[in-house]
């Protein structure tokens, strides 16, 4: 009788232990705040259907139903999608601390040696050496202002090989002879080499298109949990590949200089020269903008040099073009990071361990922060208003984790850009096709080609260049 006693109270005992906790559970998730908006998820895919083959700007349009602040699951990867300058900020300045880390991606992750590199390194000390090692040794002003010899003689030789296809009225591929451009300033900076040599400078072409390509790739087997375990795209060989010819040149760089203990030095190649070839693709569409911005090259420089870096100050309206031209075609279209822990956003929840993809293409074409947003402005970045204009572009990211490389860019970008528009006209027939091509550093889906013609006493100016043997 006893034990048949202590068997009912045990068992009254352990229902209300699990009655108790059901009721614990069920007050905690209705006083919890709801997750951002979503749409209807399927099994197993999650909203992977959603997505077109350019993810950013179907991220854009699901915003426009969803609002700026969505909630999507990528296979079994939840996720955040920011789509507007105030949600970006709640991200990356309110909530800073919380988001400082990037996701661990199977791609990045293997090519960075365990995300032990300057990008992908998780917040901590080890980062924070990193950093100041990168901000010293290649982004100050003293790095930056130490390789202007470098820059100067690469573009001389781009506008002569330019100038050699105007003499034969042929045609040029822009996208291509920027790329060449970038890459040999870059293979100089880290050999510290007087001249670029061809066969390395192809190397490291091929090496940073292979690595962008890489890690932005969509690998299957790091969205569904369950096929982790697999290699169904074949990368990991694709992976290997590209990191032993990315070990031989850093080997290499080590033996003729020193190690930059991935500090991403070549990082800028790709997405410089796609920055000049959107700007230019984007004059060539709006003449009186090329016509403007020419009027203040020969007010500031004159009709008998060509400009030079320090002339960089007084063209405000170039680098307003290259302003506008990163709203429209940033040169990162999305960046991740991650949520270390539960915390609230606009009043919406956000998980830990969530990825945040904060659409930054989206945020620039924004109709509530933007008059007329699909319209090439420059003019939106001048007058006392363009440091609030620019406030709202999160181009180059936001708070510690920011690209440090905006300085560079902004030294580097418009002397290309006034240099070219400076020296010839681009003919092409009809408007330049403005569609974008996928990848991570946002390229266009069609080369710019066109004919160069050079402009009225330019001849004469590369025959005074010292630089140029013409």
């Amino acid at each position: 009788m006893m034990d048949t006693q202590y068997f009912i109270v045990t068992i009254l005992l352990c229902l209300g232990i699990i009655l108790l906790i059901q009721s614990i559970n069920t007050y905690r998730f209705r006083n919890k705040l709801p997750l951002p908006p979503s749409p209807t998820a399927l099994p197993i895919i999650g909203h992977i259907h959603l997505l077109g083959p350019i993810a950013h700007q179907a991220l854009h349009k699901l915003s426009t139903h969803y609002g700026p602040l969505m909630y999507l699951f990528i296979g079994s990867i939840p996720n955040v999608i920011v789509s507007s300058t105030e949600m970006a900020n709640e991200i990356l300045k309110s909530n800073e601390l919380n988001f400082l880390n990037r996701p661990t991606m199977q791609n990045v992750d293997y090519l960075t040696y365990g995300s032990a590199d300057f990008f992908s390194a998780p917040y901590g000390l080890h980062w924070k050496f990193m950093k100041r090692i990168c901000m010293m040794e290649l982004f100050s002003s003293r790095a930056i202002d130490s390789f202007v010899n470098v820059r100067t003689e690469e573009l001389s030789k781009l506008l002569v090989r330019v100038m050699k296809k105007a003499e034969a009225e042929e045609s040029v591929d822009l996208g291509e002879q920027l790329k060449e451009l970038t890459s040999s300033i870059i293979t100089r900076m880290m050999f510290r080499e007087r001249r670029s040599d061809s066969g390395i400078r192809e190397e490291v072409i091929k090496m940073v298109v292979e690595l962008n390509e890489l890690a932005g790739f969509f690998n299957v087997s790091e969205t569904f949990w369950f096929l982790r375990r697999l290699d169904l795209q074949g990368i990991k060989k694709r992976l290997k590949n590209a990191r032993d010819k990315y070990d031989v040149i850093i080997e290499r760089i080590m033996n003729e200089h020193e190690s930059r203990n991935h500090m991403d030095a070549g990082g800028g190649t790709d997405t410089s020269a796609i920055t000049v070839e959107w700007a230019l693709s984007e004059l060539i569409n709006y003449p009186e903008i090329m016509k403007k911005a020419r009027k203040e090259i020969e007010q500031v420089v004159g009709n008998k040099r060509l400009v030079q870096e320090s002339d960089l100050c007084n063209l405000s309206y170039i680098q307003a073009v290259v302003k506008e031209t990163l709203r429209l075609h940033p040169g990162g279209p999305i960046f991740v990071r991650e949520s270390n822990e539960e915390c609230a956003v606009a009043g919406y929840r956000i998980p830990a361990k969530t990825r945040v993809i904060v659409n930054v293409w989206a945020i620039g074409r924004d109709p509530n922060q933007w008059e007329d947003p699909l319209e090439f402005r420059p003019e939106r970045f001048e007058g006392s208003e363009w440091k609030v204009m620019s406030e709202k572009m999160v181009s180059f990211g936001a708070g510690r984790r920011s690209c440090p490389g905006e300085k560079m860019v902004f030294r580097f970008v418009p002397l290309v850009l006034a240099a070219v528009i400076q020296s010839f006209e681009l003919k092409v027939k009809g408007r330049v096709k403005m569609s974008e091509g996928s990848g991570s550093s946002l390229p266009r889906a069609t080369p710019l080609v066109c004919v160069p013609v050079a402009r009225e006493g330019i001849k004469s100016l590369f025959s005074l260049e010292p630089k140029v043997n013409f």
